[in-house]
């Protein structure tokens, strides 16, 4: 009973981001995420999609680093995907894994804009980022996505958003108004709306 009260009062004081993160690897290790994965070349083109009712991440720990004691040292950058109970290999390319529910509003701008020059240099983002405002009214951070060589390929907004380490090398997973969002060797920046005017 001591022991509950403890992690009870752990997890209070580290806030209920952790805890819902907590809780939300623990979901995805027993049932999956209902999610979106894609993966992306240098120039931010699609290569792959996966969705999929149960989709969990973690890393190929064969390719782990680990030290003449055997003891692990670095985590391997080699993804291991389960599909429905399938698996699934990934390494180096850029890759997102989008919890549903969760939208791209790089892509929905990305539909809903009529534009001649698709060339994703930095007026480019500028514009989608200005133009975005109306789709992300009232949202407090903004999540800009780019490619290993710099390239957008998506955007998240949310009211709430928190960052966690996550066990595959160069990965962040974020926590965007309660959903999921798993990064894979990108780049990105979290922006304050009230930075983008």
């Amino acid at each position: 009973m001591f022991a509950m009260f403890l992690i009870f009062a752990a997890f209070s004081l580290t806030g209920c981001s952790l805890l819902q993160n907590e809780l939300g690897a623990m979901k995805s290790a027993l049932k999956g995420r209902e999610a979106i994965v894609q993966s992306y070349d240098e120039e931010s083109n699609v290569i792959d999609r996966v969705e999929a009712n149960s989709i969990d991440i973690r890393p190929e720990d064969m390719f782990a680093t680990v030290d003449s004691n055997g003891t692990k040292v670095k985590n391997s950058g080699v993804l291991s995907i389960m599909v429905g109970g399938k698996p699934m290999m990934h390494v180096g390319s850029s890759l997102i894994l989008a919890e549903k529910g969760l939208p791209n509003v790089f892509e929905e701008f990305a539909k809903t804009t009529n534009i001649n020059n698709l060339d994703r240099s930095t007026p480019f983002i500028n514009r989608m980022v200005n133009s975005v405002s109306n789709l992300t009214t009232g949202k407090k951070l903004l999540i800009l996505i780019r490619s290993q060589s710099g390239k957008p390929l998506a955007t998240f907004a949310g009211d709430k958003v928190s960052y966690f380490a996550t066990d595959v090398d160069k990965s962040t997973g974020i926590l965007i108004d309660g959903k999921y969002l798993f990064i894979y060797r990108c780049d990105f920046s979290i922006y304050d709306l009230s930075l983008i005017k």
